[in-house]
């Protein structure tokens, strides 16, 4: 199983803002930084903040920033909104499933039991998580920062 490339950037995107607190960035600093095509960032800033998950600021002074705190947004929630197709086999979509094994086979029940696992790890981790803002958010002032 391999993401899209678009949930990948998603998921750099708003990591990156969430490293950046609460300062707005700009596509072309995104875009720069992550080494990303500005208009992909630009198609990507504007369905994250569509889906709730960035505030954009029109304007000279404008960007865009986390529209809740990262520890409010779980991966898995993110990949589910970039990857349209979780059909990991044939026999997922009952509409079009000609699989002759369907009526007996047990390996879409492991698959589904597999996908499932997979988004209990994805919806157990946030963004602020790994982005390492969490404990820089809760670290006292004369706390060591974390190696």
């Amino acid at each position: 199983m391999r993401l899209a490339d678009y949930t990948d950037y998603a998921l750099r995107v708003l990591l990156y803002c969430a490293r950046c607190d609460d300062r707005l960035v700009t596509v072309a600093e995104i875009a720069e930084q992550q080494g990303l095509a500005k208009n992909h960032v630009m198609k990507i800033v504007a369905d994250l903040a569509h889906a709730g998950l960035l505030e954009t600021v029109r304007g000279r002074s404008g960007g865009v920033r986390l529209m809740r705190p990262a520890r409010e947004i779980r991966v898995g929630d993110v990949v589910r909104l970039g990857e349209t197709d979780l059909r990991l086999t044939e026999c997922f979509d009952e509409r079009s499933n000609a699989c002759k094994l369907s009526p007996e086979c047990r390996l879409r029940g492991v698959f589904a039991r597999a996908l499932h696992a997979f988004f209990g790890v994805l919806d157990a981790i946030t963004l602020a998580e790994l982005a390492g803002v969490a404990t820089r958010q809760t670290k006292t002032p004369n706390e060591p920062a974390p190696a």
